[in-house]
C-alpha cells in the first residue's frame, strides 16, 4: 500500500511567506500612521497650550496697564505713558513676584525677525517715577512665541467727534493716554491663525496729569 508523503509544497511555503510579509508591512504602516497622528496631535496640543498661555499673559498685563510714566518727565515733549506701534508696544503694568521682583515694570512687547519668520518677545524693566532700573546683568527679553509668519498690533480709542469708538489704527497717536482696546493677531508659519486677542484696558482713554 502506497502512502503519500505529508508536508507543504514549495508554492504553499512561498504563498505563506508572501502573506506573512504583507501582514507585517500592513501592521508597520498602521503603527507608523498611528505614531504620526499621535505626534501631530501632541504638537497641536502643545501649540494650543502655548497660545493660551501667551494670550492669557498679554490679556492680564494689558488690561491692568497703569497710569505710570515709561520715562522721566521732560517739559520739552509730551509725556510717555503708552507707546503703541505696528510691531512694538510699550506700557507699564504690575508684575507678579514669580515673573520678577514684583512691582511696576515697563513692558516692551516686540515683533523681531527670527529665522524664516518672526518672534514675539517681551522685555521687562523695573520702573519708579519714570526711571527705569536695569538689572545686573541686564535681563534678556522673554520669547513668548517663535516660528510665526506675522504678528499685527492694532489700537482703538474714542472718536472725539462722534463720541463712539474710532477705527482700528496701526499706531496709537496719543502717548498721554492709553487706547480703549488693543488687538493682537498672530499667524504661525504652520497651522491656523490664533484667535484674535482683543483686550479692553481698564484705564483706557484716560489722560494723565502732566
Amino acid at each position: 500500500m502506497n502512502h503519500r508523503a505529508s508536508g507543504f509544497t514549495l508554492i504553499e511555503v512561498l504563498l505563506a511567506t508572501a502573506l506573512l510579509a504583507a501582514g507585517l508591512a500592513l501592521a508597520f504602516v498602521t503603527v507608523r500612521s498611528a505614531m504620526t497622528i499621535s505626534q501631530r496631535g501632541e504638537a497641536v496640543a502643545a501649540d494650543n497650550e502655548r497660545m493660551r498661555a501667551v494670550q492669557g499673559l498679554l490679556r492680564r498685563q494689558l488690561s491692568q496697564a497703569l497710569r505710570s510714566r515709561i520715562e522721566p518727565a521732560d517739559p520739552a515733549r509730551e509725556p510717555l505713558y503708552f507707546i503703541g506701534e505696528a510691531q512694538r508696544l510699550r506700557f507699564v503694568s504690575e508684575v507678579p513676584g514669580y515673573l520678577g521682583r514684583g512691582g511696576s515694570y515697563v513692558h516692551d512687547l516686540q515683533v523681531v525677525r527670527s529665522g524664516q519668520g518672526v518672534r514675539l518677545q517681551l522685555g521687562l524693566v523695573m520702573v519708579q517715577d519714570g526711571v527705569q532700573i536695569q538689572e545686573r546683568p541686564p535681563r534678556a527679553p522673554e520669547p513668548l512665541a517663535d516660528g510665526l509668519r506675522q504678528v499685527t498690533l492694532r489700537y482703538r480709542g474714542r472718536d472725539e467727534t462722534s463720541g463712539g469708538l474710532s477705527d482700528w489704527v496701526d499706531a496709537w497717536p496719543d502717548t498721554r493716554r492709553p487706547p480703549l482696546l488693543v488687538s493682537v493677531q498672530v499667524q504661525p508659519l504652520r497651522g491656523p491663525a490664533w484667535p484674535e486677542l482683543r483686550v479692553a484696558l481698564e484705564n483706557g482713554g484716560q489722560e494723565q496729569a502732566r
